[in-house]
């Protein structure tokens, strides 16, 4: 095959013409690659292109298909990185059956990478687990993500345990393995697995993913942050989100702000900041949030170039236990957190 460049996700329907010459497959066959987290396009803007697929397999386990091609061989660096995101085991090309495995992450990998990956495998293991015992899918979950971040060797923290203050200055990985469990329980979407790697109170690199529909966003410390596969950035805006109704029955919000939304999902409403489908979150107004529902949220949201401020206009920093509550505000810039928070004062 001839070199491959870069290959990018393709996100825009005015791409879709080009890349289907490449691969002899019309338009409407590709718009879903648009809007449907499982579908993935990718091309080099030149003549290479791959269509994939996220799919189960008949053990549990997940697969990244490669539906159509032009140039791009299975073993291609974006291919491969595409499935590990999708806590992918291998890839399979749809014709032909042949597959690349996806190894682990070798033990003296780093642990931002190593957390990436182990985490989008754990997420995967997750959705699996709620599935099959929607009764008691908070303990399946715990059990199922916990088991595979223990390859990590490093202190796991989740919801779903009591756990204490943990060893000082050593990293350490914080679990909300099913974040909105109210909303799974009442079948409303969204709910969430989120995970998040934190250094010195820093969380450098979180992962959350709509169990609900496939979304994923994923982030770390100087790599930025994306969306299924798409670079992301905060941006300023007009809908405030906050994590539920305040017991005042009044909701605080800056003079630009018309709209204020409750997902029922902390995890994922700090990632739509993140991606700029909201302007701002907060809890002020409230009791505070706990450390394992906003971490992966917040990883995300700090990797994207957004901030986060606790209520007395401090960097948040998150530290053991992980039950242990914070009130704050997320914003994409300081300027924005500061008007939110002179909202209460």
């Amino acid at each position: 095959m001839a070199e491959v460049g870069e290959l990018r996700v393709v996100s825009a329907a005015d791409q879709l013409e080009a890349v289907g010459e490449r691969l002899s497959l019309p338009r409407v066959a590709l718009a879903p690659a648009l809007v449907e987290p499982a579908t993935r396009l990718l091309s080099d803007g030149e003549g290479a292109a791959v269509l994939l697929r996220r799919q189960w397999v008949g053990d549990g386990s997940a697969e990244a298909v490669v539906l159509h091609r032009a140039g791009v061989p299975l073993e291609h660096p974006a291919v491969v990185a595409t499935a590990l995101a999708w806590g992918c085991e291998r890839v399979r090309h749809a014709t032909t059956d042949r597959t690349v495995p996806i190894r682990p992450p070798p033990a003296n990998a780093l642990p931002i990478d190593r957390f990436r990956q182990l985490a989008a495998l754990a997420a995967t293991r997750v959705e699996v687990a709620v599935a099959l015992a929607p009764d008691g899918a908070d303990e399946a979950a715990h059990t199922a993500a916990a088991d595979v971040l223990r390859a990590l060797d490093l202190p796991v923290l989740s919801e779903e345990r009591r756990d204490g203050p943990g060893p000082d200055g050593s990293p350490w990985v914080v679990l909300a393995p099913l974040d909105g469990t109210g909303n799974f329980s009442a079948g409303l979407p969204p709910w969430a697995f989120s995970a998040a790697l934190v250094e010195a109170g820093r969380p450098v690199a979180g992962l959350v993913v709509d169990l609900s529909s496939g979304r994923r966003w994923s982030g770390a410390e100087g790599a930025g942050a994306r969306r299924d596969g798409v670079p992301i950035a905060p941006q300023p805006g007009s809908t405030v989100l906050v994590p539920s109704a305040p017991a005042g029955g009044v909701v605080a919000v800056p003079p630009t702000a018309d709209r204020v939304r409750i997902a029922g999902c902390t995890s994922i409403e700090l990632c739509l900041v993140a991606d700029g489908s909201a302007a701002a979150w907060h809890d002020l107004d409230r009791g505070g949030s706990h450390v394992h529902d906003v971490a992966g949220g917040l990883a995300v949201l700090l990797a994207a170039g957004g901030v986060a401020l606790t209520a007395d206009s401090d960097p948040v920093e998150l530290f053991p236990p992980s039950g242990r509550t914070l009130r704050l505000v997320a914003a994409p810039s300081l300027a924005a957190a500061c008007e939110l928070l002179a909202a209460f004062t």
